[in-house]
């Protein structure tokens, strides 16, 4: 396997352009000849038989089929469709487990040549160092990443603690570093449209850089959506249904549609066929892809298939992956194969399975059939070692203690979209007894910058749990969460991972079932992308076995939600029950003594 940094040439080298003219008119041959293929044309919507011409890292020439072949290596296209590179604009490598080498490794062979990429799991645990990696990891890689740099860190400043706290200061710093490419998705949206100081302020700051300002704004309508756009975010990707797909076109937002609520996007593509035509603010976009997921099919390759198979045009589904992907970002170089254009190229076998024969970054065929071509060099993690801080945990660190006889208490009420409730609870020996038909959530500080006291909440509509689950990935401020029923459960699936240095661990009986060590950051791991998605595998099957899972909200995934505070409603954060929307914080469960 070569090595991509000794074999790609940078775009804008002197004199390169000289060599990309002559082999373009035809006085000197080209590096690479596609030769015999059907390009998707991003621009007109044709498939048509054409032939690209390639010299270092640049488009030569789009020309008819045959009548040229003059080149030191040909590629022989034919039966198959040749794409522009696909562009993600929306992820996260976090969600899928693995350090940005071996994410690289598991999309690029599948035709996934660059990504948006939001780092901000990396800064909510380690600060502007993490962001810092980030660049660093993605650095030497083939896959192309334009790093944003977080925006709330932590997504709801005063309802709960991460592992640093970004100001309008440390915003403004990384918006400063050249390879830094905006601002990521503003999450907290009642804070920008009530026009609170802190988030009002970042969110200047990326006006000032002029660089991307992207959004989260679920739930927004009218006035509200109005005033987020108007503070100047442009996107969107947390779409609830095809009336506010279409409503926030309409309002001009480019929308990043995002492959992780499969079961909306029929809605979403009944909705696009309405109109007739592909919206030019219409992107592609995998949000959070577990590792399993991304083993077993794949990333933005996977959201265009699904798009198609959901009844979407294949021209449609390239061109919001591809061209329109490049517009948004601003890269010109990108996005469409035509002469002068940066030589990120997919050939594809077909256009239903998308299934990547070969796969050309910057020039340089990075993979075929599946398999990278290239080699990948990883970064030192070092600095993502040793970042969960805490010691052991005990059973009734997991029970919430009481002085009466009987007491009221709130609860968190539904997954994903919560809601205020209350139950009347007894208390037995001192503890309160969880109201029946409750789930336990217990989340506590890890990264050592406060106290970290266990916070218990009470979950209802999360069916009936036969263990514990613990997990140190929970977004956003990736504090040490765990569910359950019984804490005997909980402190030994919380200890399990506190042990690991991070990670998910199942238990039930008092031991621990299955776990899966993330001891990066407590996010992330450096082994193979099998060897990861094999133990996601294992803790996703031992929690298929443990909870009465209800879709398509009541989810596996929706446990790594749970604690995304910036949400509209009820969220338990290391610092109690939280709500953004009204600015509540209940440090206790308990609203009053009855008895």
């Amino acid at each position: 396997m070569k090595s991509i940094i000794a074999t790609v040439q940078e775009f804008t080298e002197p004199g390169l352009r000289d060599r990309v003219v002559t082999a373009a008119r035809g006085a000197a041959p080209f590096d690479i000849l596609i030769a015999g293929g059907t390009l998707v044309d991003t621009v007109t919507g044709e498939l048509r038989p054409a032939d690209i011409g390639i010299v270092g890292p640049v488009i030569a020439s789009v020309h008819e089929a045959g009548s040229r072949s003059d080149a030191a290596e040909i590629i022989d296209a034919a039966g198959a469709f040749i794409s522009p590179g696909l562009i993600d604009t929306h992820m996260h490598i976090e969600s899928s487990m693995v350090t940005p080498a071996t994410y690289a490794g598991a999309v690029l062979p599948r035709g996934v040549t660059t990504i948006v990429w939001d780092p901000h799991e990396f800064g909510n645990v380690h600060g502007t160092e993490g962001v810092a990696w980030a660049l660093e990891a993605v650095r030497p890689l083939p896959l192309r990443a334009v790093v944003l740099a977080p925006s709330c860190v932590p997504s709801a400043p005063g309802l709960e603690v991460a592992g640093a706290d970004f100001d309008v200061s440390a915003i403004e710093e990384m918006l400063f570093w050249p390879k830094i490419g905006g601002l990521a998705e503003v999450m907290n949206m009642r804070g920008v449209i009530d026009r609170e100081p802190r988030i009002s302020a970042i969110v200047q700051a990326a006006l000032v850089s002029e660089k991307l300002v992207c959004g989260h704004a679920r739930g927004l309508t009218g006035p509200d959506l109005a005033a987020f756009m108007a503070a100047g975010v442009t996107s969107d990707h947390e779409l609830v249904s095809g009336a506010d797909l279409i409503a926030k076109l309409r309002a001009g937002l480019t929308i990043e549609l995002r492959g992780s609520h499969d079961h909306l996007l029929p809605e979403f593509v009944e909705a696009l066929d309405t109109l007739g035509h592909l919206p030019q603010t219409v992107t592609l976009c995998t949000d959070d892809v577990f590792p399993d997921d991304l083993v077993d099919g794949g990333g933005l390759d996977d959201v265009v298939r699904r798009l198609v198979r959901y009844g979407m045009k294949p021209e449609w589904a390239l061109q919001a992956a591809t061209l329109n992907a490049s517009v948004r970002i601003g890269r010109a170089d990108l996005g469409l194969i035509a002469a002068g254009r940066r030589a990120d190229i997919v050939i594809f076998d077909d256009l239903k399975d998308f299934r990547a024969r070969q796969v050309i970054a910057s020039g340089t065929t990075v993979a075929r059939d599946g398999r990278m071509a290239v080699e990948l060099h990883p970064t030192d993690p070092s600095l993502l070692q040793d970042s969960v801080k805490l010691k052991p945990l005990r059973a009734e660190d997991f029970k919430l203690s009481a002085t009466a006889r009987k007491v009221r208490l709130a609860t968190i009420d539904r997954p994903r979209f919560t809601s205020w409730g209350q139950m009347d609870a007894d208390v037995a020996d001192g503890y309160v007894v969880p109201p029946e038909g409750t789930t336990l959530i217990a989340v506590t500080h890890r990264h050592g910058r406060a106290d970290n006291r266990t916070r218990l909440g009470f979950l209802t509509s999360w069916g009936r749990w036969k263990g514990a689950f613990a997990t140190t990935l929970a977004h956003d401020s990736h504090n040490l969460t765990v569910f359950g029923s019984d804490p005997t459960d909980m402190a030994a699936a919380a200890n399990a991972v506190i042990e690991a240095g991070g990670g998910m661990a199942v238990a039930t009986g008092g031991k621990v079932d299955v776990l899966l060590p993330l001891p990066l950051s407590g996010l992330v791991s450096d082994a193979p992308m099998t060897e990861v998605a094999e133990g996601f595998r294992n803790i996703r099957a031992a929690m298929d076995r443990m909870a009465d899972w209800q879709p398509p909200y009541l989810v596996f995934k929706a446990c790594f939600g749970a604690t995304l505070a910036c949400n509209p409603g009820p969220h338990q954060t290391d610092r109690g029950i939280a709500d953004v929307g009204t600015g509540r914080l209940l440090e206790t469960p308990i609203l009053e003594v009855l008895e």
